[in-house]
């Protein structure tokens, strides 16, 4: 398989990942957590893990998920508290109820939600 590096500021060190990465969700999908009471919108995707080590340390062993797998990054919310998240592709699913997320930091990154997911700001967009 071709592969590929790239440094990753929040794991402080380059990422060796596959060139090509197979992701369920894209930028603005609305998503639900498989195992917490969490959804939130996707606003960045890493095609593997590229946290810090002992960010992945922190999981408990028998829920620690497999690194080399699309890790998407959440605008999340539950309902005590927003905040961001990083979930891999494995734990998470589409969300059926297909509303808004309400976060704080949404304006900042999207313009519109319309038919289920968010729309990026032209702005931010390649």
């Amino acid at each position: 398989m071709d592969r590929a590096t790239f440094f990753s500021s929040q794991a402080g060190r380059t990422i060796d990942a596959p060139r090509q990465t197979r992701t369920r969700f894209g930028i603005g999908a609305v998503v639900r957590h498989k195992l917490y009471d969490f959804r939130g919108v996707v606003f960045d995707i890493d095609p593997v893990f590229a946290n810090s080590e002992e960010w992945y340390q922190s999981i408990p062993e028998d829920l620690r998920p497999e690194r080399d797998q699309p890790f998407y990054h959440l605008l999340a919310e539950n309902d005590d508290s927003s905040y961001v998240a990083y979930v891999s592709q494995q734990n998470l699913l589409g969300d059926a109820d297909n509303g808004p997320v309400d976060h704080p930091q949404i304006h900042q990154l999207f313009e519109s939600f319309d038919g289920g997911r968010y729309q990026m700001r032209r702005a931010l967009t390649h």
